[in-house]
């Protein structure tokens, strides 16, 4: 439930009416508007059901929440969040780009990409350090070197940096390197994982399952939430469908969706979404259309030799093209 405090309510009405609910074995989640304060309940509100909270003046409603998640449902948080990731932030009146190459090869590849998306506006650099790939047989990343290599580039080029971890291990190995974490489509309801970054105070990028729904989507943002990492953005990359013409179904309606329901910021993946390069111009031109906070977009510098995911990235002459033609989108929505 939440509580909504009148206009003007004194703080000393607000600070008994959190009293009372901690004092019965909940927690509360409080949010601050400029005229309203929201008071959300987490836990079990059974507890509350003898405690008449109305008796406060200040109180002005309690609603219902329905939904299974709370921290990070939009009537909790009504304003939506800006998350701060290494000197640029992800949300309202930003304009995201994440790129970089599906998995760090070496140290000429990382360099070079990194001084190409820099250049043409890429806001963090991405790489794969840990690959889990759908054959064993597949090129499984370089792990600790891998991201040594990514963090030299992001440096270099004044990047903030991010990388997927797959495992409690990779996890404290990747916090002494990274600005973000990501949880990719495959480990999305590895709720083990999930509560270990939300462990963290490093931000999380929440990458969809590649069958969830939208619902197991933000309750999978509520278990890093509910260990208190607050700073949760969610990635639509797709999801699986009988459409065999590209890799995934991109789900675009789930970007006007997730904005109605949820306060945290919303990026697509236009390169995993449809695994065809020639694609990804129109797919993120359509994200942004639709609403989205920016864009994971992979580049390579030469696609044909990538060890992973080459027809789905973009060379480094393409991806400056598609930034210059996202300008006019970036300019019409007022986006930094």
């Amino acid at each position: 439930m939440i509580i909504v405090m009148r206009p003007g309510a004194k703080q000393s009405s607000i600070d008994a009416v959190i009293k009372e609910i901690k004092s019965n074995g909940l927690d509360v989640h409080l949010s601050k508007g400029k005229e309203v304060t929201i008071i959300g309940v987490v836990g079990d509100k059974t507890k509350l059901a003898s405690v008449n909270l109305m008796s406060s003046g200040d109180v002005e409603k309690i609603v219902e929440v329905t939904e299974s998640y709370k921290l990070a449902n939009k009537k909790f948080h009504p304003e939506p969040s800006i998350v701060p990731v290494g000197n640029t932030f992800i949300g309202p009146g930003y304009l995201t780009v994440i790129s970089g190459p599906c998995a760090i090869e070496n140290e000429e590849q990382m360099m070079s990409t990194a001084k190409g998306v820099k250049e043409a506006g890429a806001t963090i650099l991405r790489g794969g350090a840990y690959k889990p790939r759908t054959s064993p047989y597949s090129f499984q990343g370089l792990g600790e070197e891998g991201l040594k290599l990514l963090r030299a580039a992001g440096d270099e080029y004044d990047l903030p940096i991010e990388c997927e971890v797959i495992s409690r291990e990779s996890i404290e190995t990747a916090a002494k390197y990274v600005d973000m974490f990501q949880i990719g489509a495959r480990n999305m309801q590895n709720f083990y994982l999930l509560k270990e970054v939300g462990k963290t105070n490093i931000p999380v990028f929440l990458k969809r399952g590649l069958s969830s729904t939208i619902d197991e989507w933000l309750n999978a943002a509520e278990y890093i939430m509910s260990e208190g990492n607050k700073n949760v953005v969610l990635c639509e990359r797709g999801i699986r469908t009988f459409e065999t013409a590209t890799r995934n179904t991109l789900d675009i309606a789930a970007v006007p969706v997730l904005k109605s329901k949820t306060h945290l910021p919303v990026l697509v993946d236009p390169s995993h979404a449809s695994g065809v390069r020639e694609y990804i111009p129109a797919l993120s031109k359509s994200a942004i259309a639709a609403g989205a906070d920016g864009l994971m977009i992979e580049v390579h510098i030469d696609p044909s030799k990538a060890l992973s995911d080459g027809p789905q990235s973009l060379n480094i002459p393409q991806f400056k093209e598609l930034m210059k033609e996202l300008e006019d989108y970036k300019k019409i929505t007022g986006r930094k």
